[in-house]
C-alpha cells in the first residue's frame, strides 16, 4: 500500500508541476557534463529534478536574486549523481543555501590535542551534517573554466557520505560493493595523490583532495562526472568503485559522444 502511495504522489508531482520545456532545453545545452546522456537518461534525470524542487528548497543569501534558471542550474547538477540511485540519497535535508561569490563561515573547532581552533577562511561551498548545503554561485554556475571542478557535485558528495555518519570518504556502499576494494581502491590511491603533492609534482586532479579521505571522495567525485578520462587514467581503481558506486559510466558516455559528434561533422 507505502509503495503504490509513493508512485501515485510521484506521478502526481510530475503532473502537477512541469519543468518548461523551454527552460529545460536551455539549461541542458548550458551544461557540457551531461554531454552524452541518451534521451533516457534525460528524462530520468528531468523526474529527478522535479521532485527533487518538490523536497528541497533552493533558497539566495548575501543579495543574490536567483532566477528559475539559476535554480534549474543547481538541480540539474545536483541530480546527476543520483541519476541511477534515487531522490532517497538526499533524505535529511532540505535546503541549499546560495551566496553570490565566496562567502567567510566562522566557526571553532577542537583538535586532537584539545587546542582550539577559530576558523574564518573564504570557502565556495560547504555541506552541513543534518543541515543544509551552501554554494557560491559564481562557481555553482559552471563558466569558472577549471577543468574537473563542480562544487555542486562536490558538497553533495559529501552528503552522500555524511548518510553513514561523519565525513570519511567511504559513503554507505551497495550489497554487491566490496567494502575491502573501496578501502584498497582509495587508500591506495589518497596515499600516492599526497605523495605527489608532497613531492611537488603536477597533478590533474584537484590538490584539495589531499585535506582529507573525506574531500578525496568528494574532489574524485567532481573528476568522475567532469573529467572522466582523466581520473580513469590516473586512478583506474577509484573510477571502477566510483562507477559502482553511482551506478554510471560517464567515460563510456563521453566516448560515445565525441565518436557521434564526429560522425555527424561535415567533412572539412
Amino acid at each position: 500500500m507505502l509503495a503504490r502511495f509513493k508512485a501515485w504522489r510521484r506521478l502526481h508531482i510530475l503532473a502537477r508541476h512541469p519543468i518548461p520545456e523551454t527552460d529545460w532545453q536551455q539549461a541542458v545545452a548550458r551544461l557540457p557534463l551531461l554531454a552524452g546522456l541518451s534521451q533516457g537518461e534525460l528524462d530520468r534525470l528531468r523526474e529527478w529534478v522535479t521532485l527533487f524542487f518538490h523536497e528541497k528548497q533552493i533558497s539566495a543569501t548575501a543579495g543574490l536574486v536567483l532566477t528559475d534558471g539559476m535554480r534549474l542550474s543547481i538541480a540539474i547538477q545536483a541530480c546527476l549523481p543520483i541519476l541511477n540511485l534515487g531522490l532517497e540519497y538526499y533524505r535529511g535535508w532540505v535546503e541549499i543555501i546560495v551566496y553570490p561569490d565566496e562567502f567567510l563561515p566562522e566557526y571553532e573547532y577542537v583538535d586532537d590535542d584539545g587546542l582550539v581552533h577559530h576558523v574564518r577562511e573564504p570557502m565556495t561551498g560547504e555541506a552541513w551534517l543534518g543541515g543544509p548545503v551552501i554554494l557560491s554561485w559564481r562557481d555553482a554556475a559552471g563558466d569558472h573554466g577549471v577543468a574537473g571542478y563542480n562544487v555542486v557535485i562536490h558538497e553533495l558528495a559529501h552528503k552522500l557520505d555524511m548518510l553513514n555518519g561523519e565525513v570519511n570518504g567511504f559513503p554507505p556502499l551497495h550489497r554487491d560493493m566490496s567494502p575491502t576494494a573501496w578501502s584498497e581502491a582509495f587508500g591506495a590511491a589518497y596515499a600516492d595523490f599526497c605523495r605527489r603533492l608532497n613531492a611537488g609534482e603536477e597533478t590533474p586532479l584537484d590538490p584539495y583532495g589531499a585535506e582529507t579521505p573525506g574531500e578525496f571522495f568528494a574532489v574524485m567525485s567532481e573528476a568522475f562526472f567532469e573529467t572522466p578520462e582523466v581520473l580513469a587514467a590516473t586512478y583506474p581503481e577509484v573510477y571502477a568503485q566510483l562507477s559502482l558506486f553511482y551506478r554510471q559510466d560517464p567515460l563510456a558516455r563521453h566516448r560515445a559522444f565525441l565518436s557521434a559528434s564526429r560522425i555527424s561533422a561535415p567533412p572539412s
